[in-house]
């Protein structure tokens, strides 16, 4: 695909640019996280920039005293956030009298709790979003607040008063079990999963020093809030020193709040270079980076980042990248992950992925003409997942994935990879996704769940200019014009995308979605009736 508008190739310039940025960064740029920050502020209550991370804390707070920027996922937010609030309420006055008024703290954990209140015990199990290790960090937090209010009876705090003897419960269909095995687990240390380790802290002052996690590079599970727990308040080998390090290092691009993940160099990369190849912009790709996504594999492929466990979706995704950058590698590391008719993220998973199966399910195309002694393989295992993915299909037209809050990121990598891969049986729900896109873009021709974003709006674009039959249908191109001209009236430099995507809250993976973006842009220009139509608008002048 070869677009011939000059908006192209000031695509194809940013689309440069912002490789060279990410090729040289080793974290990753990810948006600061609350639930992560306010485990930081409990567990880690001696490392530089505490208070700045509760003035962050305050400041994110809403009115109604809920932390989250999306209806729905505010629970687990906004436990953490009171928590923290609650924990920084029992320090001396003196001590953050000149960073944070200790009265703008007790009244933050007030209106917490007061949030939490009328929450808890109502909410149905099913409004509760599958984000990463729900089933143990709620119940961890609601315990740790409990003890807080516990303590309010023979150490009352001004201002928390009404709060003494008061107990929130666990939302309907929860339980403790399970952490409580996990407790039971680290006390006589018991080797844990290292898919555990990633949200380790719910394990509180247990986690700390325990030898049954392993740091890596300082960090634990790629966690700043489970680098915290196990680092505590009062290490002091060698290995503690690296962690704090690590945890300045997390929190030194925002000046106190960490985010929920990092660094993830390998899942930055390979969903940066996999949107542009996709999309068909041509880019030069540093050879460093592509050596360094070959040295990450193992035998089982890649993990997202140093101390995760490998996973399915990053290894399929830096499969297809390295394939069409025409430097592949064996694609058997894939199979361990084979359950039945789909592929799981994880050995035991919980949850199936769909979009971590339409990843795979890419993957396996692009190595059909590559190895001719797998290729049967590969085709029986592209007709399951092609099967099992148009069951996951809603009625409505979308899909729905446990890696994101969108349907709109879903229903793009689903409906694209079935488009092209999924073979005849898949036509049908394929023109069924685009038929969901075209009835749901809004007035300003932007689309999105809750209000128009730049994201799902790049999603929803790739969607009709990826995967429908043509770009022939005057709607379809109207469409795909309307809604890259939004993304051009939007400053991507300027305004922050909103949190969409599901670890233990919501994140941004920044460069990720802008090359979302730009890859939603450049399908426009290369499509020459939606870039006439993108011209003829006055979005290319405010932006260019």
């Amino acid at each position: 695909m070869v677009a011939r508008f000059p908006g192209a190739e000031k695509v194809r310039h940013s689309a440069t640019a912002l490789v060279a940025d990410m090729a040289s960064d080793p974290y990753g740029l990810i948006s600061p996280s609350i639930y992560e920050t306010a485990r930081v502020v409990t567990l880690a209550r001696s490392l530089a920039g505490h208070w700045e991370r509760v003035r962050y804390l305050l400041a994110s707070q809403h009115q109604d005293g809920h932390w989250g920027e999306l209806p729905g996922y505010e629970l687990v937010p906004t436990l953490s956030a009171t928590e923290a609030l609650l924990s920084s309420s029992r320090r001396s006055t003196d001590e953050n009298r000149t960073a944070v008024s200790h009265r703008d703290v007790v009244h933050g954990a007030s209106r917490g709790l007061r949030a939490l209140r009328g929450q808890l015990g109502t909410a149905p199990p099913e409004t509760i979003p599958d984000t990463v290790a729900a089933e143990i960090v709620i119940p961890a937090l609601v315990a740790e607040i409990n003890k807080h209010l516990d303590w309010l009876g023979p150490e009352p705090i001004a201002g928390l008063e009404d709060w003494r003897g008061i107990q929130l419960g666990l939302p309907q269909g929860a339980d403790d079990r399970l952490l409580a095995r996990l407790h039971e687990a680290v006390r006589l240390e018991r080797p844990l999963s290292p898919k555990l380790w990633h949200s380790f802290e719910a394990m509180g002052a247990s986690a700390q020093g325990t030898s049954i996690v392993r740091p890596v590079r300082g960090a634990v599970g790629c966690s700043p809030a489970a680098t915290a727990a196990w680092l505590g308040n009062g290490q002091a080998d060698a290995d503690s020193r690296l962690s704090v390090e690590y945890l300045e290092a997390v929190q030194e691009r925002s000046g106190g709040p960490v985010p929920v993940c990092a660094p993830v160099p390998v899942f930055e990369r390979v969903w940066v270079l996999a949107a542009f190849i996709t999309a068909g912009v041509g880019l030069s790709v540093p050879d460093e980076l592509v050596e360094n996504l070959h040295a990450a594999f193992g035998e089982f492929g890649v993990a997202g980042g140093p101390g995760l466990p490998p996973d399915s979706d990053d290894t399929s995704t830096a499969l297809y990248v390295l394939v069409r950058l025409g430097r592949p590698r064996s694609a058997d590391c894939l199979w361990s992950y084979q359950d039945g008719g789909h592929f799981s993220c994880f050995p035991d998973e919980r949850t199936s992925s769909t979009t971590t199966n339409a990843h795979v399910l890419r993957a396996l195309g692009e190595y059909l003409a590559l190895d001719s002694l797998r290729r049967q393989r590969y085709l029986a295992a592209m007709d399951e997942i092609s099967a099992w993915l148009r069951d996951q299909q809603q009625v409505d037209g979308s899909w729905r994935d446990k890696w994101h809050a969108s349907s709109y990121y879903a229903t793009a990598q689903c409906a694209v990879a079935l488009a092209r891969y999924g073979g005849a049986a898949s036509a049908a729900v394929v023109s069924k996704a685009v038929a969901w896109v075209l009835s749901t873009q809004r007035l300003d021709g932007a689309w999105g769940v809750w209000t128009g974003t730049q994201e799902e709006t790049a999603y929803a674009v790739q969607i009709l200019l990826l995967a429908a039959p043509s770009a022939t249908d005057d709607s379809l191109v109207r469409a795909a014009a309307r809604g890259c001209t939004f993304l051009l009236r939007s400053d991507a430099s300027a305004t922050p995308f909103p949190p969409l995507w599901h670890d233990k809250d919501l994140y941004t993976p920044v460069r990720v979605v802008r090359a979302e973006r730009l890859s939603a842009l450049y399908l426009g220009y290369a499509d020459p009736r939606v870039a006439q139509m993108i011209m003829a608008s006055d979005a290319e002048q405010q932006v260019w």
